[in-house]
């Protein structure tokens, strides 16, 4: 009687809750596969709208587990237990464990932002969050920056969005600044004709924007001119080391000379 009376209650608990099975089971087979498609099609939008397969990949997943546990509650409720106090549980822990990573939180929202609006890309040079150098890799919490001398330094993405960023390879030409000292005694025509001979000869220097030539300031030691020629940015460092090189040739040749600073000491003899 005990063993009959036993599989009689089974009986008619399987009775009671297979159809809140059944649709349990159902609604966790379909939600996942409607969770998969939503991300997928989020895929394609994303990548039709060429944004960067970083942030692509990072959206795909987070919306994919979303949605499941969005359907794997929905298929609990159907079995007739109460969500609400598990919701409750991953609330208090979703607090917690977002006050304790806030600056992992601070770095991955300003990752976001770097490779949404990209203000610079990988192969710029720049000086982002103090550091300067060539951008080798973005991630979604860092960037990876090799300085000139080859170090690499991993700068958070939270410092870098929170300072200035200055892009050195962002537009296609640039200008390079000099200021040429020549002595009060020279000529400035003299020491603009062999300026304008340099440039002039060196085709790596662009004719459109044409270069400049002024005087920057009458300076206690001579005047300094500003000589303003434009290249391609590939070129930027050797054409400006090439011209020092070849203005202090032609300056010497031309007897023209780059003042250094002086000083005026004044000797007193002493009273004693």
């Amino acid at each position: 009687m005990e063993t009959s009376a036993f599989w009689g209650m089974v009986s008619e608990w399987l009775t009671a809750y297979s159809i809140n099975l059944i649709s349990a089971v159902i609604v966790l087979l379909a939600g996942r596969w409607l969770a998969k498609k939503v991300a997928e099609l989020l895929d394609m939008f994303l990548t039709r709208s060429k944004v960067d397969r970083t942030l692509i990949g990072f959206l795909q997943n987070i919306t994919y587990y979303t949605l499941l546990v969005l359907v794997v509650f929905t298929a609990v409720e159907q079995l007739g237990i109460n969500t609400i106090s598990f919701l409750i549980i991953i609330g208090a822990a979703g607090l917690a464990v977002g006050l304790a990573l806030k600056d992992s939180l601070a770095n991955f929202s300003a990752g976001v932002m770097l490779i949404l609006f990209r203000p610079f890309r990988i192969g710029d040079y720049v000086v982002a969050g103090g550091i300067e150098g060539l951008v080798e890799s973005i991630s979604i919490f860092n960037t990876n920056m090799q300085t000139p001398d080859h170090r690499l330094v991993i700068v958070p993405n939270g410092k870098i969005i929170n300072d200035v960023i200055t892009n050195f390879t962002a537009n296609p030409i640039r200008r390079i600044d000099l200021v040429i000292g020549l002595g009060y005694e020279d000529n400035i025509g003299r020491a603009r004709e062999v300026l304008n001979t340099i440039l002039a000869e060196d085709l790596r220097i662009l004719k459109e924007p044409a270069p400049t030539i002024a005087v920057a300031e009458l300076a206690d030691s001579g005047v300094n001119l500003a000589v303003h020629p434009w290249v391609n940015r590939d070129d930027y460092l050797t054409v400006r080391g090439d011209l020092l090189e070849k203005i202090k040739t032609a300056f010497d040749q031309a007897g023209l000379t780059i003042p250094s600073p002086k000083r005026d000491l004044s000797l007193h003899p002493s009273k004693s």
